[in-house]
Parts: structure tokens; sequence; C-alpha cells
């Protein structure tokens, strides 16, 4: 049994943590960002602030003896009034990169948030601990991988040994960007989410901007991912253009060839793969605005409904089968002059075979079972010869 005398209280500083692009110090620890302070700064979406600082894919990487560790941490949990509860936030606990344990933390912060007059409460909650015994003895790898969809302000980091950053794996690096889909809607687990599964089975190490409500093609997204070292990267575009009726198609394709032209300056020639959206049959043919219905909450569903009208088509309004085919005449154009640009029609990674087998619960976002199949699929496609990520040409790709 250990006592007070035995822990080592370590502080967390950016070198421990994988997958987060700034760290913000608060009056009770530090907060893990997933976009940078100036990007921040040029934010004034709530939705758009609160997904970024959920830390999908973020995670503590450590090198360590320790045989116990403990993490103090105030989470802020989500309440959407009318919906079902939500549970909470897990931690997966890796070691030396094999799953060892899985834990949450009660407590902390409660955000009640009203989707349908877009107003939003918080509530102040004590800070709590997750525990993680029993671990092998003698140097390790440890990975603590913070929950994907709730806020996580990092307290104290206590261990019975000492820690130190874990050593760089020497993986390639993987940034993408895209919407709450990304992000990890109802995934089981950080570790999978689908872009985490594709990442583990691809070999590379993730670097998330999957940001529920957020991928919106904001230019200070497209700055973020431009300055942040990356050897490999995709951008998934489409939903949240579509669900937010923030366009019409005479924006949308100049806004695509900006942010693609804004991470080209910073990545001239890593491997770039555009991918468009997996089916969703609310929007394959209806515009946004999405809405929420709430009207099956007694039995604990919620669902979502799209409120445009197809006709509108006609005149720019977006919709998913819209979006593709502008995705797919953008691409096409621009790989002329950029062998390294590629295109995945995200169909492939869910589709109309998979909505009869899997369909999505609130007609939006995939559940656990259809996480891990976009993962594995994902990594088939894009990671194995032939695929945009394949080794073939790591040699003159380089970290650009």
């Amino acid at each position: 049994m250990h006592t007070t005398d035995d822990w080592i209280t370590t502080p967390v500083t950016q070198d421990l943590l994988r997958g987060a692009l700034d760290l913000e110090r608060t009056g009770h620890g530090v907060l893990p960002h997933r976009l940078p302070a100036r990007a921040r700064a040029q934010n004034a979406d709530g939705q758009l602030a609160m997904a970024e600082s959920q830390p999908s894919g973020v995670r503590l990487a450590l090198r360590t003896r320790a045989t116990v560790v403990e993490l103090d941490t105030l989470p802020t949990k989500r309440v959407y009034t009318g919906a079902p509860p939500r549970p909470d936030g897990v931690y997966d606990l890796l070691v030396d990169g094999r799953p060892a344990g899985r834990g949450s933390v009660t407590g902390g912060r409660v955000l009640t948030i009203d989707m349908t007059t877009g107003t939003a409460e918080l509530e102040q909650g004590p800070v709590g601990t997750v525990r993680f015994a029993g671990l092998p003895a003698g140097d390790k790898d440890v990975e603590i991988w913070l929950p994907h969809n709730e806020t996580t302000e990092l307290v104290a980091l206590r261990t019975d040994a000492p820690v130190g950053p874990a050593p760089d794996p020497g993986r390639r690096v993987w940034l993408h960007h895209g919407s709450s889909i990304s992000h990890g809607s109802d995934a089981a687990s950080p570790t999978t989410t689908w872009p985490a599964l594709a990442a583990s089975l691809g070999g590379v190490e993730l670097v998330n901007l999957g940001l529920g409500g957020g991928a919106l093609l904001d230019p200070f997204t497209a700055r973020a991912m431009r300055d942040t070292p990356a050897d490999l990267i995709s951008v998934k575009i489409g939903i949240n253009v579509v669900n937010a009726d923030l366009m019409r198609l005479r924006a949308f394709g100049p806004a695509v060839h900006g942010f693609l032209d804004t991470l080209r300056e910073g990545h001239p020639t890593a491997p770039l793969l555009v991918v468009s959206p997996i089916l969703c049959p609310v929007h394959e043919d209806t515009p946004g605005p999405l809405m929420p219905d709430f009207s099956g909450a007694a039995e604990g569903r919620m669902r979502f409904v799209a409120t445009g009208d197809p006709a509108e088509t006609a005149s720019g309004k977006l919709t998913l089968d819209v979006i593709r085919n502008e995705l797919a005449r953008i691409v096409t154009q621009r790989a002329a002059d950029d062998p390294n640009l590629y295109h995945l029609d995200g169909r492939e990674l869910y589709g109309e075979d998979d909505f009869a087998e899997l369909p999505l619960p609130d007609d939006i976002h995939p559940d656990a079972a259809t996480h891990r199949r976009m993962g594995e699929r994902f990594a088939a496609l894009a990671f194995t010869d032939g695929g945009a990520f394949a080794e073939r040409a790591r040699a003159a790709d380089g970290a650009s």
C-alpha cells in the first residue's frame, strides 16, 4: 500500500502530451487545446470552442517504472436539454502499445446546452481522479488517452516512480481534420474513434483535428494545419457545411481551394487526402439546416432532421451529393499539378450496405461498431499498397 510520501507528483507539460497543439495554464492546472491560441482568438463560435477543447486523440505519453498512476482532472460534462443523459468520458490506458485499462472521472463541471435556443449554462463542480494500478514492473511506455468528448483540465499526475516523456517512436505523423464523426461522436472510447483505430492499424502518430460541428473550412483551421509538422494529411469535408447551411455552391468551391492552398503552403509535397462525406440519408439530397428532434426523448432517443428544401439545390444549396461531386471535380483539377493529392469517396468507408446493417442511431452519427468498421476500412484504403498513405514514397515525402 502506498502512503502519501510514496507518491511523485510530476507537472504536466507539453513534452508529456501528444496530439495537442497548445497547452493553456488555468487556475486548476493545464488545459490541452487542439487549436492554437491564434486560431482560438479568431473564433467566435461557442460550439467550435467547446469541440477544440475536447481532447480527441490527445494522450499523455510517458516512460516510467511506475506500477500505479493517478491523474486528477476537472472534466466538463455536457447535458442537452430534452436529451437522454450522456455517459462519463472514458480514459484509455495503453502499456507498450497494448490496451491495459479503462476508467472515468465523476464530478466536474456541468454544461447544460439548449439546442433549440442556442443557450448554455455552466455549473461548477469538483476535481476527480482516475487511477490505474497493477501496471507491470520495469521500464515501459504508458499512454493515457484523454476522453475524446469531454473537456478535460489536467490538475495533477501522481505515480509511484519517476516519469519522463516517452521516446519518439519514429512513426510518421498523420494530421487529420473532419467533423464530429472524425472527432469521435458515439465511439466507445478515445482509442476506438475511427481515426484512432486507423492510426493504430496504419502504424502512425495521430493528430486529430476532428471538430464536432466545426469542419467548416475556417481559414484559421487551415493555418493551424499548415503550421503543424506532419507527414500525412487528410481533410474530411462536407457534412457540417450542409447541416449548418453555411454557404452555397458558389462559395464552397473557392473555399475548398483556399483551404487546400493554405495546407500546401506548409506541406508542399506531403500526401494530402481529400475525403468526401460518408453516407447520411437525411442529407444526401436534402439541404440544411439540421435540427434536433426530441420527440423520442421519453424513450431515450434523439434524432436529427434536415429542414431544407431539395428544390433549392437548383439555386446553389448544398447537399452531400452536390458536395461529393464538387470535391471530386476539384481534386481532379488540382491533381494535374499536384501528384501527391488524392481523393476518397466517403461512401467507401460507410455506404448504403453499411447503413442497412448498421444504421446511424440519430440519423447523423456512427455508433461504436461503425467507428470500428470505418477505421479498419480507412486503414485498408489509405495505408496499404496503392493507398494515399502507403510507405512507398516515404523517403521523398519527409515531414513537411
